[in-house]
């Protein structure tokens, strides 16, 4: 993977917090919307931004997209994400979105991460 097509992704704060927040696992776009609290339309455009460019893959779980970091990252990737969660680990924001998502975790593990329907009736 080219160096400036990592740096592309990596230069938007959404796109970066979704990366962050996949990093324990997949998710789908309603639990990105739970976590980030972000329109389902901007998180959804950056998932597509940051599929496109292979830092991240999908696959259809049911009704629902599910989302995860690339399988087989290459070394410059990995080296990228390695430094994202270190520096999250000082940021507010990234904090927040990662506390959001513990809290999230009893549904995701009683569905799986395809399991909208429970967030749903939230």
């Amino acid at each position: 993977m080219q160096l400036t097509r990592i740096y592309e992704c990596l230069c938007d704060e959404t796109r970066l917090r979704v990366l962050h927040v996949l990093s324990p696992g997949p998710l789908c776009v309603c639990h990105f919307q739970a976590v980030l609290r972000e329109p389902q339309v901007k998180i959804s455009k950056h998932l597509a931004y940051l599929r496109h460019r292979g830092l991240v893959e999908s696959e259809r779980e049911g009704n629902w997209i599910v989302y995860r970091l690339a399988g087989k990252p290459s070394r410059e990737l990995a080296a990228n994400l390695a430094c994202l969660q270190d520096c999250a680990r000082e940021n507010p924001l990234f904090q927040r979105d990662l506390a959001r998502l513990r809290k999230l975790a009893p549904k995701l593990a009683a569905t799986g991460p395809g399991g909208c329907a429970v967030l749903a009736a939230r």
